[in-house]
């Protein structure tokens, strides 16, 4: 299949760069707001969105995301939205869009609706943090079937074993994350992911494999943001773009989002 996410990583990096992936919930402060903020996070230095819909129990979400979402979901957002956001935002800009769900509301809606109706709305993909590639099969064969990209996520704990089948399942890029201590704790976290993702390379270059890792561990600054990206392909922020657009609006985000931006060259280039 033909992956835009992973040809958005190819460009970034023929261009000396690093990925800038940005995440935004869906539908804060509003759902209006919301498109604008995606809008303007691609208009000012990231490579591919990754747009979250609020659910009710984010169970993987730092305080300030599940603040959003529940403020999304005070202000009544419903999961058809995410198809109305992911259609204008795609219309306004050509940077992919990835959303990132919990399984339950794909199970809710029906596996094969939401990929068809994510794939009409000219979205990219799904990142799934809550689901393994073997308990996939059915978003395995409707991401195929619609050519959308599975995004499962790696982490240190994760066994050789369960390494190999998420590089074998994932396409567009594995989402990497380090599951030590808080994000403060920068020294630990970087370790962690710098050695996941060795291992991620090694299980790869095993099966003779493609693969690019983002890393998302916690990252709010442009010299982590190049931290990040001495040893993978590309990095997520969402928390710092988030308190951007909270405490900023769309001007903060842009001016968080631009900073976070020129992190993303690499020395020589």
């Amino acid at each position: 299949m033909s992956s835009r996410v992973a040809a958005a990583i190819d460009a970034a990096n023929a261009a000396g760069r690093g990925a800038f992936v940005g995440y935004l919930p869906l539908g804060f402060p509003d759902l209006d707001t919301s498109i604008e903020a995606a809008v303007t996070l691609a208009e000012n230095g990231a490579d591919i969105l990754e747009l979250g819909p609020p659910y009710s129990d984010p169970v993987m979400d730092g305080p300030i995301i599940q603040e959003a979402t529940q403020a999304a979901l005070a202000n009544g957002f419903r999961l058809r939205d995410t198809f109305t956001a992911v259609r204008e935002i795609t219309r306004r800009v050509d940077v992919p869009v990835l959303v990132m769900t919990y399984w339950n509301p794909v199970l809710q809606y029906g596996v094969d609706r939401y990929a068809d109706d994510l794939a009409a709305a000219g979205g990219a993909g799904l990142i799934t943090p809550d689901i393994t590639p073997d308990a996939a099969a059915e978003w395995i064969a409707a991401s195929r079937r619609t050519n959308l990209d599975r995004v499962f996520l790696a982490a240190p704990t994760s066994t050789d074993e369960r390494l190999d089948l998420i590089i074998g399942q994932s396409t567009g890029f594995v989402y990497t994350v380090s599951t030590m201590g808080i994000t403060g704790e920068r020294t630990q976290l970087d370790a962690a992911a710098r050695t996941l993702v060795h291992r991620l390379h090694e299980r790869a270059d095993a099966q003779d494999a493609q693969l690019r890792a983002c890393v998302g561990i916690g990252i709010s600054t442009a010299d982590q943001v190049a931290g990040v990206l001495e040893y993978s392909d590309g990095a997520i922020v969402g928390t710092a773009l988030v308190r951007a657009l909270r405490d900023g609006g769309l001007p903060g985000l842009a001016e968080t989002a631009r900073g976070l931006a020129a992190g993303t060259g690499r020395a020589g280039n």
